[in-house]
């Protein structure tokens, strides 16, 4: 079995492919897993160090956005697992550009590339942000999206281009819909990561607004392992919420933060919201439950004191990111 993994070097990709190495989602001596990336400011070989020697591992950097790449990249049987996506909201505020380009083009290049190739399944992964924003209650795969930013509303464009390419030319093709996710080896310009890194700096962490917008957490083990279910047993045309089922306020998160950390609410900086930030996201995990037997394992507070831990271990990783990233800021 080939498994393709665009953006496979990025935060949720590159862990995927770990653990796919590793063992933990399917046991084949023939497994050859095949990672496509182009290596933008979030993605680095540097992600993919504990398995770059794996003689089952082929990386290739290029652009899902250049059809003659795709079209060479995918054979007849590959599963495809599709990551490749810009991702921080902030920045398609400021931008959309991009997230046009690599999230909507980029999506249709693979979608086309693997309906000429015959592979036997897609995974698009996406975000539970294009619902929007929830006041009560939870989604379910059947709400319509109402996306509220640049960046969700390009991956809410990605999604119905793999409906249409499962409904018009019959390509197995399944969407996920994962919540905010954290763990090693995320960029440090998400919340989870700054904060971390923010506070081993010894500087203030920067809370949006109230602080009381609540979103649901989930460990990228977790993550991954949902998504590997979804490549294995999914069905083709179908969409699959992977929640964690740990809804704080980001106050109530930061405040976790800071006591592993041992520090206290003096460290936090208030700043002025983001536009059009959504109050609320909040997913209806039971079709995944029922149908591929998946529930997250990883306790919110067990994963958080591990992510801290890693990014303690680890600053000769996330020092030069962040570095890179407040010179272009």
């Amino acid at each position: 079995m080939r498994i393709v993994v665009t953006g496979g070097a990025g935060f949720i990709g590159s862990n995927f492919v770990r653990r796919l190495l590793g063992g933990h989602y399917i046991d084949d001596a023939g497994l050859e897993v095949r990672v496509l990336d182009k290596l933008t400011y979030a993605g680095t070989r540097a992600n993919l160090a504990p398995v770059l020697d794996d003689p089952r591992l082929t990386f290739t950097r290029g652009d899902v956005c250049d059809g003659g790449f795709m079209a060479e990249s995918l054979c007849a049987g590959d599963v495809v697992v599709h990551f490749a996506a810009e991702s921080h909201v902030d920045r398609s505020i400021a931008d959309s550009r991009d997230f046009v380009r690599t999230n909507v083009v980029g999506t249709h290049t693979v979608l086309q590339a693997a309906m000429e190739a015959r592979v036997a399944k897609v995974v698009v992964v996406s975000t539970d942000e294009v619902y929007g924003s929830i006041a009560s209650g939870s989604w379910d795969e059947d709400r319509s999206l109402e996306p509220n930013s640049p960046y969700s509303a390009s991956k809410a464009g990605a999604e119905l281009l793999a409906r249409a390419y499962h409904r018009t030319h019959g390509l197995p093709v399944c969407v996920t819909r994962g919540s905010n996710t954290y763990g090693p080896y995320q960029f440090p310009e998400k919340l989870i990561p700054l904060f971390i890194t923010n506070l081993l700096e010894g500087r203030t962490v920067p809370l949006y607004g109230d602080g009381r917008n609540v979103r649901d957490w989930i460990h990228v083990d977790d993550h991954c392992r949902a998504l590997a279910l979804v490549a294995a047993a999914g069905r083709p045309g179908g969409t699959y919420n992977i929640g964690g089922g740990n809804e704080l306020t980001n106050l109530e998160l930061t405040m976790e933060l800071l006591a592993i950390m041992g520090a206290d609410a003096s460290r936090i900086e208030y700043v002025g919201d983001r536009l059009g930030h959504d109050r609320r996201y909040s997913l209806s995990t039971g079709k995944i439950e029922r149908e591929l037997g998946f529930r997250a394992a990883i306790p919110l507070r067990e994963g958080l004191r591990d992510t801290v831990d890693w990014y303690r271990r680890n600053r000769e990783w996330w020092e030069p990111l962040k570095q890179r990233q407040e010179v272009r800021l």
